[in-house]
């Protein structure tokens, strides 16, 4: 681990790797954990004791990931990111509300034979993700960080994934250089469809649509869809990783537990931005 790209969240300076720690030249020092990363939250940047994921919907997104059902959208995600890393020397990609690593874990595979020294770094507010994460995957840089103050210098990255995480765009745009690009997943109208209808009397689609953040430039859509069919447990692990098992009641609890096969689309879409 390398960490020389991270920044003190307290006062911005840069942060000296002394072995066990990080320190910044004012004194600020952050310890690495024993899986190899790196927590930069501070705590008023906390909007809970342990925000983000719990450790039961990381195990779940784990689980469920490994299986490769989502496989389909990790080459892509990877086929784009290369598009735009291909040539550059020593370049910077920086996987913001990484989770526990799937889609870190195929960028770097990726990285490491498109382009010469790259660097990778991924954080994420919740610490579950992120110990799961740099426990497995020991040659990216991991932090426990935020989306909204990311503790990484101005104009520094070449490249920004952000899948299924909060859309950050005045972060986003400061850590990226000029020309630099943003790859963001967001889910198709129809994502998880078969499961919407089991667990609501009402399903609703998502919302689909062509956003301008300011800062950047819309370059393109790439529209990715797969169906998949799960049971049993694969089934309790796809409900367990969305946000619904947040907001679902106990009618619709039930009636999952009550499903023996569930057939459900699965969508993203990767918008392209290029930083203007």
């Amino acid at each position: 681990m390398r960490f020389d790209r991270f920044i003190c969240p307290a006062c911005g300076a840069a942060l000296q790797d002394t072995g066990a720690s990080l320190r910044c030249p004012a004194g600020h020092t952050y310890d690495k954990a024993r899986q190899g990363y790196v927590h930069l939250l501070p705590v008023q940047q906390k909007h809970s004791l342990l925000p983000g994921d719990d450790r039961e919907m990381v195990a779940a997104r784990r689980r469920l990931l490994q299986s490769g059902l989502y496989a389909p959208f990790k080459d892509v995600l990877c086929a784009l990111v290369r598009r735009q890393v291909q040539g550059k020397a020593a370049p910077l990609v920086v996987d913001a509300g990484c989770g526990e690593g799937y889609y870190t874990a195929g960028v770097w595979k990726m990285l490491e034979t498109a382009c010469a020294a790259p660097q990778l770094c991924a954080f994420d507010i919740s610490k579950f993700a992120v110990k799961a994460a740099a426990g497995q995957y020991k040659t990216v840089d991991f932090a426990v960080a935020s989306s909204y103050a990311i503790p990484l210098p101005t104009g520094c990255a070449d490249v920004v994934v952000n899948v299924f995480s909060p859309m950050a765009a005045g972060e986003f745009a400061r850590i990226l250089s000029p020309g630099g690009r943003l790859v963001f997943a967001v889910p198709s109208a129809r994502h998880l469809w078969g499961l919407k209808q089991v667990l609501y009397e009402e399903p609703y689609e998502n919302e689909e649509k062509d956003v301008e953040y300011p800062g950047f430039s819309l370059c393109g859509r790439t529209p990715v869809r797969t169906t998949v069919t799960v049971t049993g447990s694969t089934a309790a692990d796809l409900f367990a990783m969305t946000p619904y098992a947040w907001k679902t009641g106990a009618a619709g609890r039930q009636r999952l537990a009550q499903v023996q096969s569930l057939t459900t689309e699965l969508g993203f879409d990767f918008l392209l931005y290029e930083r203007i």
